[in-house]
């Protein structure tokens, strides 16, 4: 005698943040099979990231806000691990999702990732259905000294801090703009470093003038207001329309020089100081992480992975959630990731979806996506020309050593007009990163538009590992 086992239709969830924990529950509580994907060692993504075990913290919730929530994922997820719905691969960096059939919408999908920390082997596996979660990361804008020792991004502060359980430095100066510059500002001090300033370029009249968008979110009002409390409490000063000259020191950073701004975004004569700090976390705003939805064929809105009312794109089989559909905090990514978990199980499965069985996350999901939308217009409001600042012997492309002014010969001289050609003629953008960190600079620095450039693969592979193809797997 023989037995069969039901199969389950597998959703492959590739990012384990917010949104794609979200989705993962929400699919696998109504029938789905699905193999949680993602490059760090456990769940969580940089919102949740989580302390090294071998780090033996004692109260990692002292580093993050909405604990509870993330409680409440981690059981949710514990659940659905014991009960062999999910299958949650860590150290896995995905570098290509390919179709199993020569193009047809009725084939499944391969997930091709690398493994561990040395990334020389790949493993795959075979999906009926993906659903992309992979996050954002930030924007990079180059000015005279950020190359020294001491200089960070603001995300790899917070990083470091939540990861690493460690200070970036002593003393610092959080600056650039943006809304994730507060919980670095106030991780930081928190943590015990002297946190001398927190430089923001925004102007504050440009927040007043859109109250009503605040008033319609009010947990993230509270949430601001938290924030502005922590500063007053831990003596943190706030500068606002300003911005960073120039980073000074000789073998590290030994001070940041900043300057306050006129409304045409130009430093105001006579207005600058010497900030003493060996650390400066510098952030302008994240970018969605489109490579993976690229390669697929996914169409864009902009910069953003464009999706459907249930976060599907427009190629079958492909849904997207969270931050690589537009940047907007976890929040957000929850209500999205639940949406399209509930309607990837719903499609996979043969069902009907009903908008009614998530019409909470879909009124958030409408409700935030609002509230950032003015967000990133206050911000954007105060014009920065940060261009004029960039002398030609600054480094713009770290990777490949470009000077932005060969990027500015490349232009004027030789008569490159965009992104591509200016990389053609200088390398900037052709180094280990491919011009995720660079290519906004350059693009500033030569007056193009920015364009993220579509990469056949969204992450540098061992030559071995492309020239011998690994099985798939399919998970029982």
């Amino acid at each position: 005698m023989t037995t069969t086992t039901e199969h389950r239709p597998v959703l492959a969830v590739i990012g384990a943040g917010p949104a794609g924990l979200a989705a993962a529950l929400a699919a696998a509580a109504h029938g789905v099979r699905v193999v949680l994907i993602d490059s760090a060692a456990e769940a969580g993504g940089q919102f949740y990231r989580q302390p090294a075990r071998g780090l033996g913290a004692r109260r990692p919730q002292a580093l993050h806000h909405q604990w509870r929530t993330w409680e409440r994922l981690r059981a949710g997820l514990d659940d659905q691990l014991a009960a062999d719905r999910v299958t949650h691969l860590s150290d896995r960096h995905v570098w290509c999702v390919e179709r199993e059939s020569d193009g047809s919408t009725a084939g499944g999908f391969i997930v091709h990732a690398l493994l561990g920390p040395l990334q020389e082997e790949s493993v795959a596996v075979r999906a009926e259905a993906v659903l992309l979660a992979t996050g954002g990361y930030e924007k990079v804008l180059p000015f005279p000294g950020w190359t020294l020792p001491g200089v960070v991004t603001a995300g790899g502060a917070q990083a470091l801090l939540k990861g690493g359980l460690a200070l970036p430095g002593r003393t610092a100066v959080v600056a650039g703009t943006g809304p994730l510059l507060l919980p670095v500002a106030t991780g930081l001090a928190a943590a015990g470093a002297q946190v001398v300033a927190l430089v923001e370029s925004a102007d504050p009249r440009s927040f007043v003038r859109r109250s009503k968008a605040w008033a319609a979110a009010p947990a993230k009002l509270a949430e601001g207001a938290g924030f502005a409390a922590q500063l007053l409490c831990h003596g943190i000063s706030v500068m606002v329309r300003h911005a960073v000259l120039e980073a000074h020191g000789t073998e590290r950073l030994e001070s940041v020089g900043v300057v306050a701004l006129d409304a045409a975004g130009r430093p105001v004569p006579g207005t600058e100081r010497r900030l003493p700090c060996d650390t400066l976390a510098v952030g302008h705003g994240l970018l969605p992480h489109t490579d993976l939805a690229e390669g697929l064929g996914c169409r864009l809105d902009g910069p953003n992975v464009r999706v459907d009312d249930e976060q599907r794109t427009d190629v079958p089989g492909v849904w997207a959630a969270g931050e690589t559909t537009g940047i907007g905090g976890a929040a957000l990514s929850l209500a999205e990731g639940h949406i399209a978990g509930r309607s990837a199980a719903a499609r996979l499965t043969g069902a009907v979806p009903d908008p009614r069985e998530w019409a909470p996350a879909s009124r958030a999901r409408t409700r935030l996506r609002a509230f950032f939308a003015a967000l990133d217009d206050a911000y954007a409001a105060a014009p920065v020309r940060w261009t004029e600042q960039v002398t030609d012997e600054t480094v713009v492309c770290r990777c490949e050593e470009v000077t932005a002014g060969t990027v500015r010969e490349a232009v004027g001289a030789l008569g490159a007009g965009d992104l591509r050609t200016v990389k053609l003629l200088t390398r900037a953008g052709m180094g280990w990163c491919q011009g995720r960190m660079c290519e906004a600079g350059v693009a500033g620095v030569a007056g193009c538009a920015f364009v993220p450039a579509r990469r056949l693969l969204a992450r540098p592979v061992p030559l071995g590992v492309l020239a011998a193809p690994t099985e798939p797997t399919t998970p029982q």
